[in-house]
């Protein structure tokens, strides 16, 4: 099944403006006041704006394909609506591709409540399969309240609001060890070529430069997907997402070959190419922040949320670990965006209040103050984010407004740019393995893109 959906016009003005302002902000370290986690969000929310009705006695389930922190997070804002209404939710854990993991419970009888659904494909497929349910008019109107337009369109199948975005993340970004940029007196870069004597200088100081998460997959689609928007430009980037131009295609061959400049250097990448296939994006995060000055790899791509992971650490955002924008491969520093969309399976008054619950900016507020979360919500306070860096890298989200791209793979129908072992992600794991083979790569892109877009 083909995604028909669209992200919104790129503009390169305001992107640029977004991203430069936020390339000035990160190098900030935060105080030890402002840069101190919350344990406890439930507690600090602020008075509801938002309506809720009194749900005694309801029961409620809800998935995603969250773990760790990042559902112990979450289960606090599920709790603090439970205290508001009196129903009960339940978090159940879900399996990638979670389009596949629903379609059992549906087929079973038993589908959840609400599913966080991570790709608009994903919804438009649900939407298609007659699973989601429109979203009610309270729900809708905390959507125009706090939301742009453009992540509102996100939610959308043919004018229809079907999701309310509760997750977003700025997938153009750098962290790094600072103890390691100190003893190789190496500066943040803003371009490639600049990354790339970046790399250089750290691996020159006896420090492996990269550490990369390849056995997830995604993070491989998210480096590819930066290199190709900031090179190929996001009219091209666009059509590609659409499959409107083969992988075949000479921007394609470009941005691999542009990729191949770092992963085909195998001392660059902690543990090797091989290992770096194995190794699973948690790790990847933790293994650039453990050993003091003496990391398994310097520097980790990936979006806001590696925030969690480094807290993990013990590492002190800020000041530990920092963070730089995604370096300019062609004209512009690329923005890349994700998220988390509810999406209603079974219509009720209860999963209405959920979904409208989660498209409030009390909701937002709860897991901000946790860390490792980015909210797309006008409404949600900067200062509920628990440091400095936080603060502006949700501030770069919101100011950029309708101005992004968001994660190609996620446009993507599933089985191409969702599925562990297959299509986009197996491609570019094996890519991984032999950084050479351009070629080749591109004709597995486009046979197994050119399947899913049938189907």
């Amino acid at each position: 099944m083909r995604s028909t959906l669209r992200t919104p016009i790129f503009r390169r003005a305001a992107a640029a403006v977004a991203i430069g302002s936020l390339a000035l902000a990160l190098t900030a370290c935060g105080d030890s006041k402002d840069d101190k986690p919350s344990g406890d969000a439930s507690s600090k929310a602020p008075a509801s704006g938002v309506q809720l009705p009194k749900l005694d006695g309801e029961s409620l389930e809800i998935t995603a394909v969250w773990t760790g922190d990042e559902q112990k997070n979450f289960k606090q804002v599920l709790a603090e609506f439970e205290k508001r209404t009196g129903a009960k939710v339940t978090f159940v854990p879900a399996q990638d591709p979670i389009i596949n993991f629903l379609g059992s419970k549906v087929a079973g009888g038993a589908p959840p409540d609400i599913a966080m659904l991570p790709q608009p494909g994903a919804i438009k497929q649900a939407v298609d399969k007659k699973w989601a349910k429109p979203l009610g008019k309270e729900a809708q109107a905390e959507l125009s309240k706090n939301y742009s337009k453009g992540w509102q369109d996100l939610g959308k199948v043919d004018g229809t609001q079907y999701a309310a975005y509760y997750k977003a993340a700025n997938k153009s970004l750098v962290w790094y060890n600072a103890k390691v940029f100190d003893n190789a007196a190496a500066k943040e870069p803003k371009t490639w070529k600049e990354f790339l004597a970046t790399a250089q200088a750290i691996y020159d100081s006896g420090v492996t430069p990269v550490s990369l998460g390849g056995a997830d997959g995604w993070p491989l689609t998210d480096w590819f997907e930066n290199i190709y928007l900031s090179q190929a430009g996001p009219e091209k980037y666009d059509q590609l997402a659409q499959h409107e131009i083969k992988w075949t295609d000479p921007s394609v061959k470009q941005a691999l070959t542009t990729l191949a400049q770092l992963w085909g250097k195998s001392d660059f990448l902690a543990g090797g190419n091989k290992e770096a296939v194995q190794t699973e994006f948690t790790k990847s995060v933790e293994q650039a922040f453990t050993g003091g000055d003496q990391p398994k790899g310097a520097m980790v791509y990936e979006g806001d949320f590696a925030q969690v992971n480094i807290q993990q650490t013990k590492a002190k955002v800020g000041t530990d670990a920092k963070v730089f924008p995604f370096p300019a491969v062609g004209d512009q520093a690329p923005v890349v965006s994700g998220g988390d969309a509810a999406v209603i399976l079974k219509d009720s008054k209860a999963s209405q209040a959920l979904a409208t619950w989660l498209a409030s900016p009390e909701a937002a507020t709860i897991q901000a103050k946790l860390g490792g979360y980015l909210s797309p919500n006008k409404g949600v306070d900067l200062s509920a984010y628990p440091n400095a860096v936080q603060r502006k890298i949700a501030k770069a989200v919101i100011d950029a407004g309708d101005d992004f791209r968001f994660d190609m793979s996620d446009q993507t129908p599933q089985a191409f740019g969702g599925t562990p072992g297959k299509g986009e992600w197996k491609a570019l794991q094996d890519f991984l393995v032999n950084p050479k083979d351009v070629a080749g790569t591109q004709r597995t892109l486009e046979a197994e893109a050119a399947k899913a877009y049938k189907n």
